[in-house]
């Protein structure tokens, strides 16, 4: 998008150009036509007069043989041609309707997330902070015919009802109020209010007497109001409420997150369940991860984010140019994100993941290469079987709803083609502050980690057994104002063996009780302990 902003200031320049060409070839036309006009009024006031002096009949001769031709070349000359070809080599980059579709959504998301009403939208005041950013009514407008189209009648209302009251307090726009009150007076309907569908509905045929639905609307929505006060055993209806349409106004209708509200809550730091009993045990330390020889000399700042389960924060974790390099290295190669569907195991794009990704090997620079170096130093954990580090954008409205990073019982072949096991543990780059939003967020356990850019955090994903861990589900909650980079590396059971031990008792325990002499390894792919026979020993 930052592409887009320079390829619109090359287009707003070429079209100056065309400006000028168009008001220059004008001028030339006009003043051929007002030296003509003096000579044909002088012509025609006495032609045969006028033609007697041999000058004049050499000069229309002349003017109607070769200068009319140069007027007619003028006039059909183009300069538009620039411009058109301009703008023909630049529109390929050009997002298409199912991006603003998708931008006019994001909208509506942090609208829902935040709990921003549509007038603190329109008028760009965001969490208190006015930005230079507004939405006319015609934009108002298109947030709720794009949410009308999608059968979302909650956020239909709420932006046509936006759009709607911008118009009576007198701001011009192309869309007419009776195209608004049709969309919002059914929109009401559709969220089972019907006294307020009736009052809409009478506004717009008071507007528009002839509108083609309004009547038939009208008289049906009445009826349906009669037969609801006749079943209530009610004369006749209680009066309309006279407040406006708000977020509360309509109870926004359930999907298919379980923890939406406490998720959500979570990205406005509300419901943050850090007590000072616990923040008591939350320490900072310097982590050379046992004397490793790169961290001897400057070991790595190390903060507690959470308890149980651990999670920690390290600081100074990458410098302002390794992120420049990473993020110069993953650009041309972002893509929309995808997830894997836990039937079919093909990875696909999802709506509860918006955001553009791109993998990077250690091969491709010196930086890479240290960063997963570092990585493994600070966490005492192999990256030889790790995934690529994943460098990810979250732009407009880019969020990760609620997910876990390892792969459940219910996906035993999640990871089955690396043949590396299950991501044991998670490490997250933050490669830029977030002005506002954007917070990775546990709802399990109601924490919330903001971005703070140059700072990592770590977790595990698997208890030592194998096993997962359900409390680690987590969110990326949408960005409000900003853009969030992050890169990701994901570490795998394969090769930590000796690094992390899995269930080291039970193994200590095999080895004493059993009579025989035995050997015990621990087997990923199953999570069962193997017993060998020692023989000869």
């Amino acid at each position: 998008m930052t592409d887009l902003i320079y390829t619109e200031k090359e287009l707003v320049q070429s079209l100056k150009e065309y400006i000028r060409a168009e008001e220059s070839k004008l001028a030339a036309v006009k003043s051929w036509a007002k030296k003509l006009d003096v000579l044909t009024r002088a012509s025609t006031s006495d032609p045969e007069g006028f033609l007697a002096h041999p000058v004049n009949a050499y000069k229309l001769m002349k003017r109607l043989n070769t200068e009319w031709s140069e007027l007619e070349s003028l006039v059909l000359q183009d300069p538009s041609d620039g411009f058109i070809s301009n703008i023909s080599a630049h529109r390929q980059y050009f997002p298409d309707e199912e991006d603003e579709k998708g931008a006019a959504k994001a909208l509506m998301r942090l609208q829902d997330t935040y709990q921003l009403d549509s007038e603190s939208f329109a008028k760009g005041n965001l969490h208190g902070v006015r930005y230079n950013a507004e939405l006319t009514v015609d934009d108002c407008f298109d947030m709720g015919k794009t949410a009308y189209n999608e059968v979302d009648y909650y956020h239909s209302v709420l932006w046509m009802q936006q759009a709607l009251k911008q118009m009576d307090a007198g701001e011009e726009a192309v869309v007419s109020k009776a195209d608004v009150l049709d969309y919002l007076s059914y929109s009401v309907y559709q969220m089972g209010d019907l006294p307020r569908a009736i009052e809409l509905t009478r506004r717009l045929v008071a507007i528009d007497p002839g509108h083609q639905r309004a009547g038939g609307n009208l008289r049906y929505f009445e009826k349906l109001l009669s037969a609801e006060l006749t079943e209530k055993d009610q004369s006749q209806q209680e009066p309309m409420s006279e407040q406006p349409i708000t977020l509360g106004t309509y109870k926004r209708p359930r999907d298919y997150l379980p923890e939406r509200e406490t998720y959500e809550a979570l990205c406005r730091g509300e419901g943050v369940k850090m007590t000072i009993k616990r923040q008591s045990r939350m320490f900072c330390r310097y982590q050379d991860r046992n004397r490793n020889p790169r961290l001897l000399l400057k070991p790595m700042l190390e903060e507690d984010e959470w308890d149980s389960p651990h999670i920690v924060r390290y600081l100074n974790a990458l410098s302002d140019e390794e992120i420049e390099k990473i993020k110069e290295l993953a650009k041309p190669r972002l893509a929309r994100a995808t997830v894997r569907d836990p039937k079919t195991g093909v990875l696909t794009v999802a709506n509860y993941r918006v955001s553009k990704s791109a993998w990077l090997e250690g091969e491709e620079d010196p930086v890479i290469d240290r960063v997963n170096q570092r990585i493994e130093d600070v966490t005492g954990l192999s990256v030889a079987t790790a995934e690529l580090l994943q460098v990810a954008n979250y732009g407009v409205g880019g969020q990760y709803e609620p997910h876990f990073d390892f792969s459940r019982k219910d996906e035993p072949d999640a990871f089955k083609s690396l043949g590396t096991g299950n991501r044991v543990a998670t490490f997250l780059n933050y490669m830029s502050d977030v002005e506002a939003g954007g917070a990775t967020v546990f709802p399990d356990f109601g924490a919330a980690i903001w971005p703070r850019k140059g700072t990592a955090v770590f977790w595990y994903n698997l208890f030592r057994s194998g096993e997962g861990d359900y409390r680690t589900r987590h969110a990326a909650c949408p960005v409000l104002v900003g853009s969030k980079w992050v890169s990701n590396k994901w570490i795998h059971e394969r090769g930590q063996e000796f690094r992390r031990p899995c269930v080291p008792g039970l193994i200590a325990t095999s080895i004493l009780t059993l009579h025989s002499p035995v050997a015990a390894r621990w087997d990923s792919e199953s999570r069962t302990v193997v017993l060998l026979w020692l023989h000869g020993l």
